[in-house]
């Protein structure tokens, strides 16, 4: 590959390819006379892949580089924009120059002023790394990279049962709880209401709910049904990264107690509890407890129904996207 040759040892040119904002293709012909288009896009923090397109067919040569370069020497944290360059070509990010004293560079002998550096901006912009999570596939700026996968819909989340310690995606991790565990798992549709027939048993007993346009692909969340003293307690969480904050959820809950019975007034409705919640992420969802969550479902005893050794909660539920956050 003559256009590998080339392009060996010069990462900070191939890395500003990635991004259509900032792509910059360069043009090179073939011993054959054959043009070549260059993009370049980052795999990992030691390689990437030189994509050419060749009379129309793309071809890929390995490309590697020291990440090093995309490192603030100052704070070792990836370089973002906007990113600054002092007079004898030191670089460092926007944070750290602010922080120094007259904006003078401290590796120089002498001091330099940084300036601003746009190229040095489209480099770090085009840089980009794939997510490590199984599911994911997205390629992202590397300098947001740690961001993503803390926050990531594919982070791996942990099983609910203690002492388990399976790590999965929370699709994987339904599959686990419902096989492993015997959790029920209920598939309904999101944003209609949907009633299911719960048994409450004691210790706290455990469901899941997955919700989509077809209940199967959406969001996944734990429900946990647990007692405060007589009263049933009914917690809900959504399963992903503690740190995925969109999108938010909104969750209703609610109970109906037993109808009027003879002699009540002819005007009384039927009394129900309702818990009107946005669900709180965790990829931890079996330990978060009652005092960490925004609200939670209690429900009477006497909204229970069945004999008294198996008595079920009949719970309605609607989880929703919250389409104002």
């Amino acid at each position: 590959m003559a256009a590998e040759g080339r392009d060996r040892g010069s990462p900070s040119s191939a890395m500003g390819q990635g991004d259509q904002s900032a792509k910059k293709q360069r043009v090179e012909q073939l011993p054959n006379g054959s043009a070549v288009k260059q993009e370049v896009v980052v795999h990992d923090g030691a390689g990437g892949a030189v994509v050419a397109e060749v009379n129309g067919a793309r071809v890929e040569v390995t490309l590697k580089m020291d990440i090093s370069v995309l490192h603030c020497p100052l704070c070792f944290s990836p370089l973002k924009p906007p990113v600054h360059k002092c007079k004898a070509g030191h670089l460092a990010c926007g944070g750290c120059v602010a922080d120094l004293p007259g904006n003078q560079c401290r590796r120089c002998e002498h001091g330099g002023a940084f300036d601003h550096e746009p190229a040095m901006d489209a480099v770090v912009s085009a840089a980009r790394v794939e997510c490590p999570h199984e599911g994911c596939g997205r390629y992202v700026a590397y300098y947001e990279a740690s961001d993503h996968k803390s926050a990531c819909l594919h982070a791996p989340c942990l099983c609910t049962e203690p002492g388990c310690g399976f790590a999965a995606p929370p699709s994987a991790l339904v599959a686990h709880l419902s096989a492993a565990h015997s959790v029920p798992v209920h598939r309904i549709p999101c944003g209609r209401p949907n009633k299911i027939q719960v048994p409450v048993p004691c210790p706290p007993r455990r469901l899941i709910v997955v919700t989509g346009d077809d209940g199967r692909h959406g969001p996944v969340f734990l429900l946990t049904l647990g007692a405060l003293g007589a009263v049933t307690v009914v917690s809900v969480v959504c399963v992903r990264a503690d740190t995925c904050m969109v999108p938010r959820y909104t969750v209703k809950m609610w109970a109906n107690g037993p109808p009027p019975g003879p002699g009540s007034a002819a005007n009384r409705k039927t009394d129900t509890v309702l818990a009107d919640v946005e669900a709180v992420s965790s990829s931890s969802p079996g330990g978060v407890a009652l005092e960490d969550l925004t609200s939670y479902l209690m429900v009477p005893p006497r909204y229970l129904v069945g004999p008294a050794a198996s008595k079920e909660l009949p719970l309605h539920i609607r989880i929703e996207k919250n389409i104002s956050a």
